[in-house]
């Protein structure tokens, strides 16, 4: 007998905003609302969309040299984060293949991490197993949620004002409607934004408060989705997982210098070796040339008919107005401009092979 899907606290308000709930990740999830998947996607892009993310893990590390500690299981110099900073990084196992990803924050006197919610049985015992002297604790009493959008500093601003202090990967403690809540500038749109962590006890009236602005609607899964893919955002479970290294899918930028030379953390042996010789697969941007879209698990053939690749994520992108994907090539293909086939349906269906991300993310920096 499987367990019931949990509920955030935010469950009631979906229901009410007539919210179609799915079973994501063990989580009863608003996958879109009324205004429709379409309607979402072009109202992060062009003004300000709210997202659910409570489900994500909330973890809280507290001890001496946590960044140092951090180092021993993620390729990121989590040592050198400033106080106030945030950094995008991931767990790595010992083959170099990616466990998580995740995101670190130094809050001064402990660090703040979010983790995935379909992994949070694997990071958080993972974490309490080898981070020697260092409490982690779970927090179970506070929503979160994403409110992302080239409007989203107006909206959360205008209840916040210290929000609007912050640049793209920086958190802070601050006051919403007298409410001591954590505000980072981050998100997974390819949008300015900000992640907010509030009291469960708080969480509907602030959300309905970010709601009450003009320019700011509820969205779902869905358009989550496809923001990240125009984005060129991985998500984990499709794009990413235990086999695929970070410089397979490109997220070499996401190991800082020192890192990649030092090595020290799992994996370290392939991750240094790819880095120096090139990986025998890269993750690419693909877009198909007619409307059909190509799903996770359609092969990639060259123009000789020889299979390189599979979709890893796939959809239509409605900024971009037409499908997009996110693959897998074999090394020797891979170069924006490349025309391939894609297989749908056991026909080859033309291709081509463009740089990532398909849309301009637009971070405060």
């Amino acid at each position: 007998m499987t367990d019931a899907p949990k509920r955030t606290p935010l469950y009631d308000l979906h229901v009410e905003l007539g919210g179609k709930m799915v079973d994501f990740a063990g989580w009863e999830m608003p996958v879109q609302y009324p205004l429709g998947i379409m309607g979402e996607h072009k109202q992060c892009r062009e003004k300000a969309a709210l997202f659910d993310v409570s489900h994500m893990g909330q973890v809280i590390l507290m001890g001496e040299n946590v960044g140092e500690k951090l180092e021993s299981l993620c390729p990121q110099a989590y040592a050198t984060l400033k106080e106030g900073k945030a950094r995008y990084g991931f767990f790595t196992n010992t083959d170099g293949g990616i466990m998580d990803d995740l995101i670190v924050s130094n809050a001064g006197d402990h660090y703040f991490v979010v983790v995935n919610a379909a992994l949070r049985h694997q990071d958080i015992p993972h974490m309490k197993a080898n981070l020697g002297g260092v409490e982690v604790t779970e927090i179970f009493d506070r929503a979160l949620v994403a409110v992302q959008g080239p409007k989203a500093e107006e909206v959360v601003g205008g209840l916040c004002p210290a929000a609007r202090d912050l640049k793209f990967m920086e958190t802070a403690i601050a006051e919403i409607k007298g409410v001591e809540c954590r505000i980072s500038r981050l998100g997974y749109t390819g949008e300015d934004g900000y992640e907010i962590s509030i009291p469960d006890d708080n969480a509907i009236e602030i959300t309905r408060a970010f709601l009450a602005h003009e320019d700011c609607e509820p969205a779902g899964l869905g358009a989550r989705d496809s923001l990240r893919l125009e984005a060129g955002l991985c998500l984990y479970g499709n794009d990413i997982d235990q086999t695929t290294s970070p410089i397979e899918a490109s997220l070499g930028w996401a190991i800082q210098k020192r890192r990649k030379e030092e090595g020290g953390f799992p994996g370290a042996e392939r991750v240094q070796k790819e880095l120096d010789e090139g990986p025998s697969r890269r993750l690419v941007g693909i877009k198909p040339e007619g409307r059909a879209p190509a799903r996770q698990g359609v092969e990639i053939q060259c123009k000789e008919g020889n299979t390189i690749g599979h979709i890893t994520s796939g959809g239509f992108g409605p900024t971009v107005g037409g499908p997009i994907a996110m693959g897998y090539v074999a090394n020797g293909h891979g170069e924006p401009g490349e025309t391939v086939n894609l297989i749908i349906r056991r026909k080859p269906q033309p291709a081509q092979i463009v740089a990532l991300p398909f849309v301009t993310q637009n971070y405060k920096r």
